[in-house]
């Protein structure tokens, strides 16, 4: 997270934590009022002598008349007079739940949406029966990018609906197709040969996300214990919804290879009731997602238990910075959140200095409850120095690892070492798990500096910016890659949590969990002195722990016959040509697999299956099977009709990192540049009929989003031409581009803008049919949305700003952070105060909304650090803060009307 003047954001230690938890639910808030009447019964409450009328703030469009000319006007001087929270009630339509502001290019667009049927697939009629066949895909709208400007609520829209002729599945079920928060194919409408493929530009690949929660009890997918698995005989396909039975039921077909298949003798007989089943209840036959109890055949070896070892820096720089104390407390306090149903799950700790450390501790009830510190100078060949006791059962032990764990935080206060043989260390670590397997946790604030992979300062601002910043983000020692694919073959897993307020080769150290199906956590400047780091990281060390990962699992990819997993992207080791291997299974990451067309594909319908076979947290081995199928189509405007733009930029994100790791940034960027060209060219050519009059730009309107977000990718701190970004800090942005769930990726590449000041009446409010918080409409990230006397929220999923405007009215300063005057107000990390008012509460509410991850559909454990930013404040966090307006000019890289223009003309 750089500041673009250079160096990190600004640390100051301003703002001590006030509160921390669930998100706020504003008590006794009366619902939103009826039309026309003022909220809760009292005057709608006006700030200040001087300001604005409805109709020029980021949330006009919501209410009166829709403006005039365009998607949206330029911004207006603003008349000055009351500026208001919110618009007069009396003028405002109650805003729907995620209701988005849409004027009437856009209007029309949603209209033409809902009648190619982009509505909720669940909430969607099932088509009836008699509907003629083949049935006609979605069609394609075309409109104008330059005439027609984006609007942010674009990229919210679902993706293209995946049209389907009656009967495909063969029970009529809504679940019978994979939802997208599982499975998003960048083409919802499949070209059935390869040269259509090639001909659209467009890519065609999967994004996979086989868990949608961090845990089981929040993601609700069917469990089938049986153990009656009927797979394919010749391609291993699981039965799955979109089979056909034949011979009376006793056989089956399989829809990916048509070979037929005996159904098994148990497949319709209920085990716990022991008397014959209705088969159409099956959840195989009903439910595209579903995880199978898998038999004895499934297990290579008994499951394995889960383990963590904790290799933790002991160094001066992680006793100073508090990293030490902090990490020991939070394991101590989520020990009971520690995933433990089967009790096998075992601990082991491990400190590193210029020495190894282990650590033995005794079981409970031991005559010497005293955990033994054993010392390894040795670190070329770093040995175990006994048998037994390093790797301890958490249910056998555990007031001994308290007690160990409370030791620990002072056992290395007064150390003055500057060593870190963390290579050695994680060698050492190997050597301890690598016969069981499992999870090996690094917690460091140095540059490993000697023994294995020792690594250098190499960081050069001169460097920075030119062609030859490419090779700092390359890996400066073999090790880390070599040592991650054998932690990989020993289903060892490697996490990193990177804590260092100076260099520290996040590039080379990022290696480790790349190959082992880990995840790189990045805490620059981190300080346990300030309330706020010492909060997040707590928070989401504590949901790490608690994650309910997979172990000893593989992933795999089957397709209908003609069609091929060519390409996979993730952290995984792919061991061969179709298999990724995962020592441990995250849940909050998603992958990308692209799909070759190596021959003619002859049927209506193709389907995509991924199976994931894990075991579980609690011993048991598990398959868990995502069906998808899409209709297939030989004509290009079906294929760009059906294209959805989300699942299209988040494939580009991997193939960008994959880029610029393999040729540098400046590749990088052209390559997305070109692409945007191509595919406008290719659309332009191919469908448009190859001339536009008027000079316009013409795109389907699903696709509108896209060369927005090939901007936003071109500016993101992991792209962007720049000399002041930090090599640390674009090593780990890249690493999120590369790992991020759908929805998080797209707001980590175009973050979410919301107008505070004026927000809905509703919104900061929950919504009175589900209870959910309502956000009010997000902006588009322009520069000309912001008012000089607005609130905003900013937020990338990452890093959370709340940008307070240079005439922001004293009133308003008083309801939001309890102060008499603007100049109070301090700038940086902070937690906002928790005031007895209506306003201060739904911000609250709206930031703590924001930050809800599982209510997109995605697990995470990251919690935003929220920086309050004052427009005439300090002036390097401001300039960080702009970074996020994408559509706005910077030094290097144009507006989004530049670049429309720029597109233009290439076309």
């Amino acid at each position: 997270m750089a500041s673009p003047q250079g160096g990190y954001p600004p640390q100051d230690g301003y703002g001590q934590p006030v509160s921390y938890g669930s998100p706020v639910q504003p008590t006794g808030t009366p619902p939103a009022p009826a039309q026309g009447q003022p909220a809760g019964g009292k005057k709608k409450r006006a700030y200040a002598g001087e300001a604005f009328e409805f109709g020029s703030g980021a949330n006009a469009a919501l209410g009166g008349q829709p403006p005039a000319g365009g998607a949206f006007p330029p911004p207006q001087a603003p008349v000055y007079q009351q500026p208001m929270y919110g618009a007069d009630p009396s003028q405002m339509q109650p805003a729907a739940a995620g209701y988005s502001p849409v004027a009437p290019p856009v209007a029309q667009m949603t209209q033409q949406f809902g009648a190619m049927g982009m509505a909720d697939p669940h909430q969607m009629p099932q088509q009836p029966m008699q509907a003629p066949r083949p049935v006609p895909l979605n069609q394609l709208y075309p409109t104008d990018l330059l005439t027609q400007p984006f609007n942010v609520a674009e990229l919210d829209y679902p993706p293209p609906p995946i049209v389907l002729p009656p009967g495909t599945s063969v029970y009529p079920s809504p679940y019978a197709n994979c939802p997208p928060k599982y499975v998003r194919s960048t083409l919802n409408a499949a070209p059935t040969t390869h040269s259509l493929l090639k001909k659209s530009k467009l890519p065609f690949a999967l994004v996979i996300q086989p868990y949608a929660s961090l845990h089981d009890s929040e993601d609700q997918v069917p469990v089938i214990p049986d153990q009656v698995i009927s797979r394919c005989r010749r391609c291993r396909s699981y039965i799955n919804p979109f089979v056909t039975f034949l011979d009376h039921g006793h056989r089956w077909r399989c829809n990916m290879c048509n070979l037929t298949n005996d159904v098994p003798q148990a497949f319709d007989w209920d085990t716990t009731l022991q008397k014959p089943a209705d088969r159409s209840l099956r959840p195989d036959l009903n439910h595209s997602v579903v995880e199978f109890v898998a038999p004895q055949e499934y297990m290579v070896r008994p499951p394995q238990p889960l383990v963590y070892l904790f290799l933790i820096d002991v160094s001066y720089a992680s006793v100073t910075n508090g990293l030490l104390a902090t990490s020991a407390r939070c394991i101590k306090e989520s020990l009971d959140r520690i995933p433990n149903a089967d009790r096998r799950t075992r601990l082991g700790f491990m400190a590193v200095d210029s020495s190894l450390h282990y650590f033995s501790i005794p079981r409970d009830g031991s005559e010497n409850p005293e955990p033994r510190m054993l010392v390894v100078s040795d670190l070329d060949e770093p040995f175990l120095p006994i048998p037994t006791d390093l790797l301890v059962t958490l249910s056998e032990s555990r007031e001994n690892i308290e007690l160990f764990l409370d030791k620990l935080q002072e056992m290395f206060q007064n150390t003055q070492n500057n060593g870190c043989a963390m290579g050695s260390a994680l060698r050492a670590g190997y050597k301890l798990i690598s016969p069981v397997g499992g999870k090996m946790t690094v917690l460091s604030s140095s540059l490993p500096n000697v023994g294995h992979g020792a690594l250098t300062m190499r960081e050069d601002k001169k460097v920075l910016g030119t062609s030859k910043e490419n090779s700092l983000l390359q890996t400066a020692n073999s090790f880390y890659k070599s040592f991650a694919v054998e932690c990989s073959k020993a289903q060892v897993s490697v996490d990193m949590f990177l804590f260092s307020s100076l260099y520290q080769d996040v590039a080379s150290l990022s290696n480790l969990p790349r190959y082992t199906g880990g995840q790189t956590y990045f805490y620059p400047g981190w300080n346990a002195a300030r309330g706020e780091d010492a909060i997040k990281f707590a928070r989401e060390f504590s949901e790490y722990l608690s994650s309910e990962i997979g172990l000893e699992a593989v992933l795999r990819v089957r397709a209908t016959t003609g069609l091929r997993m060519s390409t996979f992207y993730g952290n995984f080791f792919n061991r061969s040509s179709d298999l990724c291997a995962f020592p441990a299974f995250p849940r909050d990451q998603a992958y990308v697999v692209e799909v070759a067309i190596d021959e003619t594909v002859t049927k209506s319908v193709i389907c995509m299956q991924a199976a994931v076979l894990h075991t579980t947290c609690n011993g048991e081995r598990r398959i868990r099977v995502l069906t998808l199928a899409l209709p297939t189509t030989q004509n290009l405007a079906d294929v760009y009709a059906s294209a959805d733009q989300q699942a299209i930029a988040t494939y580009f994100s991997h193939k960008a990192v994959e880029r610029v790791l393999g040729s540098g940034l400046e590749q990088a960027r052209e390559a997305l540049q070109a692409k945007a060209v191509e595919l406008l060219t290719t659309y332009r050519k191919e469908l448009a009929g190859g001339s536009v009059s008027g000079g316009g730009l013409q795109f389907p309107a699903n696709l509108r989003g896209l060369p927005v977000l090939f901007l936003a990718m071109i500016k993101h701190l992991g792209l962007r031409k720049s000399a002041q970004i930090p090599t640390d800090m674009r090593s780990a942005a890249l690493c999120l581009l590369s790992t991020l769930p759908l929805p998080l990726m797209i707001q980590y590449i175009y973050p979410k803008m919301y107008s505070l000041h004026d927000m809905p009446d509703n919104a900061g409010l929950p919504d009175e049919q589900t209870g959910e918080i309502i956000l009010p409409p997000p902006v588009n990230l322009s520069s000309e949305r912001i008012v000089p006397y607005g609130l905003y929220l900013i937020d990338d999923g990452q890093t959370q700003f709340l940008w307070v405007g240079r005439d922001a009215v004293p009133q308003l300063v008083i309801d939001v952070f309890g102060l008499p005057d603007k100049t109070q107000l301090r700038v940086g990390k902070q937690n906002l105060p928790d005031l007895e008012n209506d306003f201060n509460q739904r911000v609250r509410a709206v930031v703590e909304k924001s930050r809800d991850h599982w209510s997109k559909g995605v697990g995470s454990i990251v919690v935003p650090h929220l920086y309050v930013v004052k427009e005439d404040g300090e002036p390097s966090l401001r300039l960080w803060a702009q970074t996020m307006l994408v559509e706005d000019r910077s030094d290097q890289s144009p507006s989004l009307t530049q670049w429309m223009g720029s597109l233009r003309e290439k076309v």
